[in-house]
């Protein structure tokens, strides 16, 4: 367990709800894998997920986060120095970016972006946990949540397998991102939660939970009812965590003390053969 979960010198929540230490554990890091394709394949189907630390080089991931926080500057929602993403509570998008689709898409299309989330790092990394040539999804999640923000429990699988089921879910943070600023969480061992599960997969609206996009009750009640954990950890520049669509996931609230916007971007990648 990484020392900032053990010695909790800092505070996690989901919701407001502070998390107590014995329901919080740390994301297992799996480098030592690598070497090992079939050992890293089969971590991904055990726990749900692999957590791979400096995968990506740190001068693309940084340049992207530069890209991302200046476009957001130009709408006056992220103060100078943008790369430090300080949040200004003031927004002119609707005034400057009326389109926010338009806005949101022109972001993402970044080539700076596309080389973190579409580049050979995380490509190659794809390919080997595919055990085949593996292609990224056009369209990428920016997530810039500010202060007090979070992401809903929720499970991918209704959101992006249309064609097949064989998509992973790449999520990148853009910069450091430490357990108070509202990281990644997954639910320790709800890739095994079959009753949950049923319903996700379920076209069949009479199947209760059919394709249940979000879950109402906070990730605290959610583990207490399944007696699990909250599963996340302090990320660094370069990390990169793969899951599958069948991990229940969300975020941590950003509590950042200095009014820092976590900044990260999920991308869906599936076997090249298979349709999108």
């Amino acid at each position: 367990v990484p020392a900032r979960l053990r010695d909790r010198m800092f505070r996690a929540f989901n919701r407001g709800i502070e998390i107590p230490a014995e329901l919080l554990g740390g994301l297992r890091e799996s480098e030592d894998c690598l070497s090992s394709p079939e050992e890293l394949r089969q971590r991904l189907d055990e726990d749900g997920y692999v957590l791979l630390r400096s995968v990506i080089a740190t001068a693309d991931v940084w340049a992207a986060r530069e890209t991302v926080l200046t476009r957001l500057a130009e709408v006056d929602e992220i103060a100078p120095p943008v790369i430090e993403g300080i949040v200004t509570g003031r927004s002119r998008r609707l005034e400057l970016a009326p389109d926010l689709g338009g806005f949101w898409k022109s972001v993402s299309e970044d080539a700076t972006l596309r080389r973190v989330t579409h580049g050979p790092a995380v490509s190659n990394l794809m390919t080997t946990l595919l055990g085949e040539p593996a292609v990224g999804h056009d369209l990428v999640y920016l997530r810039t949540a500010a202060p007090c923000q979070a992401l809903d429990l929720h499970y991918d699988y209704p959101f992006f397998t249309r064609t097949t089921d064989r998509v992973f879910s790449a999520w990148i943070p853009l910069g450091d991102v430490p357990v108070t600023d509202g990281p990644l969480l997954i639910v320790e061992g709800s890739n095994r939660y079959v009753d949950l599960i049923r319903g996700v997969r379920a076209t069949d609206q009479t199947v209760p939970l059919a394709r249940k996009l979000a879950y109402d009750q906070s990730a605290l009640s959610f583990v207490t009812e399944r007696k699990t954990r909250i599963l996340t950890t302090d990320f660094r520049v370069g990390d990169v965590v793969v899951f599958s669509m069948l991990i229940a996931h969300g975020s941590l609230d950003n509590c950042s003390p200095i009014g820092r916007a976590r900044v990260s971007c999920d991308v869906r990648y599936q076997p090249a053969t298979a349709p999108k």
